[in-house]
C-alpha cells in the first residue's frame, strides 16, 4: 500500500510540475489538462475514423431498442445508462459554466466549446467502449466497470498490470474527491442559493433545505443503479425540455441576430485582442467549461453505462456520442447565443458586478429574463432539479470508487458520508473543500487519458469487428422483432 501511495505523490507532483510549465491563464487552474484533452479526441477521432460523425443514425437506433437482443446482459436500458449520464452532466455546467467562459474568455469561447464537444464525442465512445469490455459483475448483484476496471485490466493485458493498479487506484481517489464536492456540495450550495431567492424560508432555515434534498437523494440511491436510471429516465428529458424550451423561444425573439451572433463567436474564437485573453484565452475557457459540462475524457460516465443491458461493448460506446453532442454542442450552444445575443456578458454593462463575482448562474439567469421576465423563477427551479439530478448520478460514481477500493460491504458508509456532506454543505461554507474537489475531478483525465492512448487500438479493433458484422447484417438477424 505504501507504493501505491508513494506513485500517488509522484503523480500529483508530476501535474503541479506541467502546472508550472505550461504557466496559467485568468480563471484556469491546470492548463495541461487542457492540452491533454486535446491531444486525447484529436488521436482518438483520427484512429476511430471520425466516429463522431458518421455512427449518429445508427446510434439513435441503438438508443430506440432497435438492436436489442436475447444474449444481451446487464441491469439497465441503453437509454437508462445514457440519461443517467446526461443526468450528472446537463446541469449547472450549462447554466453557470457556459456564462462564465464568455464573461472570461470572450463569445470566441463558444466556437472551442463546440469545438471540445466535438472532440469528446470521441473520447465518451473510447472510455465507454472499454468501461463495458471489462466491467465485473459483483457478487452482490452489482457491475463495476468504468477507468478503474479498463485501467487496472486492460493494462494488465499489455504487461502494465503494476503501472494500472496503480493508476486505477489514483483514478478512483479522484472520482470519491470530486463526487463528494463537486458532485455534492457544490451542487446542493448552488441549489440553495437559487431556490431562496423565490422561497425566503430556506434563506432562513438552509438546513431544512439540506434536509430535504439528502431525503430525496438518500431515497433514489439506496435502490442503485436500477432506481438512478428510472428516476433519470423521466427527470433529464423533462428538464432538458424545459429549458430548450425556454433557450428556443428568447433565439426565436432575437432570430435576425443569431447570424450577427455566430459571426462574433467565429471571429472572437480567433482573435488576437487581449480584452478576454486572445485566442488561447477563448480556447482553455471552452475547453474547460466544455469538461465540466459534458465530463468526456474524465472518465466518470463510464461508470454509469457499465451496468447497460448489451452484447456488444462497441454498442454503448456508440450511444454515449450523444452526451457531449447534446449536453455540448445543442444545449451549451444555445446558452452561449442567448447570452451573446443579449450582451450581458459585456466587461462595461450593466452585469459587471456579477461578472467579477462569477456569479454564473445569475448571469444567465439575468441573460433569459431580458425576454421572459418569470424566467429567472423557473430557473431556479430547474437549477434545483439539474443540481439533484447530478448529486444522485455522482452519487453513484463515487459509491462506485469506494467499492472499488474498499469492497462492497462498505458502501454504506460512503452513502452516509455523501449524504451528511449534503446537508453541511448547506450550512457552512465548502469554498474550500469545492475548489479542491474540482482540481480532483479535472485531474481524473491524467490516468483516464493515458489509458485511452494505450487502449485505443484495442477500441478500433472492436469497432471494425462491429461495423463488419453490421454491413453483413448479422446484427439486424441477431436483433429482436
Amino acid at each position: 500500500m505504501g507504493e501505491v501511495f508513494s506513485s500517488i505523490n509522484y503523480f500529483l507532483e508530476t501535474v503541479l510540475f506541467f502546472d508550472i510549465l505550461f504557466g496559467s491563464v485568468e480563471g484556469v487552474t491546470l492548463p495541461f489538462l487542457v492540452i491533454w484533452l486535446i491531444s486525447g479526441g484529436i488521436y482518438l477521432t483520427i484512429l476511430t475514423r471520425f466516429i463522431n460523425l458518421r455512427m449518429l443514425k445508427h446510434s439513435f437506433d441503438i438508443v430506440r431498442g432497435r438492436y436489442n437482443t436475447i444474449d444481451d446482459v446487464g441491469q439497465i436500458s441503453s437509454f437508462g445508462a445514457l440519461t443517467t449520464a446526461l443526468s450528472a452532466t446537463v446541469g449547472l455546467g450549462n447554466i453557470a459554466g457556459v456564462a462564465l467562459a464568455i464573461a472570461i474568455g470572450g463569445p470566441g469561447a463558444t466556437f472551442w466549446m463546440i469545438v471540445a464537444g466535438f472532440l469528446g464525442m470521441s473520447l465518451k465512445f473510447t472510455e465507454v467502449t472499454l468501461s463495458l469490455q471489462y466491467r465485473e459483475f459483483l457478487k452482490d448483484g452489482t457491475v463495476m466497470g468504468g477507468a478503474m476496471e479498463y485501467l487496472s485490466k486492460g493494462l494488465a493485458k499489455k504487461g502494465y498490470a503494476k503501472f494500472g493498479k496503480v493508476l486505477a487506484v489514483i483514478f478512483a481517489v479522484f472520482m470519491i474527491g470530486g463526487a463528494i464536492g463537486g458532485g455534492n456540495t457544490f451542487q446542493v450550495s448552488q441549489a440553495l442559493s437559487a431556490i431562496s431567492q423565490e422561497i425566503p424560508f430556506f434563506q432562513e432555515f438552509p438546513i431544512v433545505f439540506g434536509i430535504i434534498i439528502a431525503s430525496l437523494v438518500g431515497f433514489v440511491i439506496i435502490g442503485g443503479v436500477t432506481r438512478i436510471a428510472r428516476i433519470t429516465e423521466t427527470l433529464v428529458p423533462f428538464m432538458a425540455i424545459i429549458y430548450i424550451t425556454a433557450s428556443l423561444w428568447i433565439l426565436g425573439v432575437h432570430f435576425e441576430k443569431i447570424g450577427d451572433a455566430f459571426s462574433i463567436i467565429f471571429t472572437e474564437a480567433f482573435s488576437t485582442s487581449a480584452v478576454y485573453g486572445g485566442i488561447v484565452g477563448s480556447l482553455i475557457q471552452g475547453f474547460q467549461r466544455a469538461v465540466f459540462s459534458s465530463e468526456a475524457g474524465i472518465g466518470s460516465s463510464p461508470v454509469a453505462h457499465a451496468p447497460v443491458r448489451t452484447k456488444y461493448p462497441v454498442r454503448q460506446g456508440l450511444v454515449a456520442l450523444y452526451e457531449p453532442f447534446i449536453d455540448t454542442i445543442v444545449i451549451c450552444t444555445m446558452t452561449a447565443l442567448v447570452i451573446v445575443i443579449t450582451g450581458v456578458y459585456a466587461h462595461d454593462g450593466a452585469y459587471v458586478a456579477l461578472i467579477e463575482a462569477k456569479q454564473g448562474a445569475a448571469l444567465t439567469s439575468a441573460a433569459y429574463g431580458t425576454v421572459i421576465e418569470w424566467f429567472p423563477a423557473i430557473l431556479s427551479v430547474s437549477i434545483t432539479l439539474f443540481a439533484f439530478s447530478t448529486m444522485i448520478s455522482w452519487s453513484y460514481y463515487g459509491e462506485r470508487a469506494w467499492v472499488y477500493l474498499f469492497g462492497s460491504k462498505l458502501s454504506i458508509i460512503y452513502k452516509i458520508f455523501f449524504l451528511s456532506l449534503t446537508i453541511i454543505g448547506t450550512v457552512v461554507s465548502t469554498g474550500l473543500l469545492v475548489d479542491f474537489s474540482f482540481m480532483l475531478l479535472l485531474a481524473m483525465a491524467l490516468p483516464n487519458i493515458l489509458g485511452l492512448f494505450i487502449l485505443g487500438g484495442e477500441v478500433k479493433k472492436l469497432l471494425d469487428i462491429y461495423l463488419k458484422k453490421l454491413k453483413s447484417g448479422e446484427l439486424d438477424d441477431e436483433a429482436i422483432r
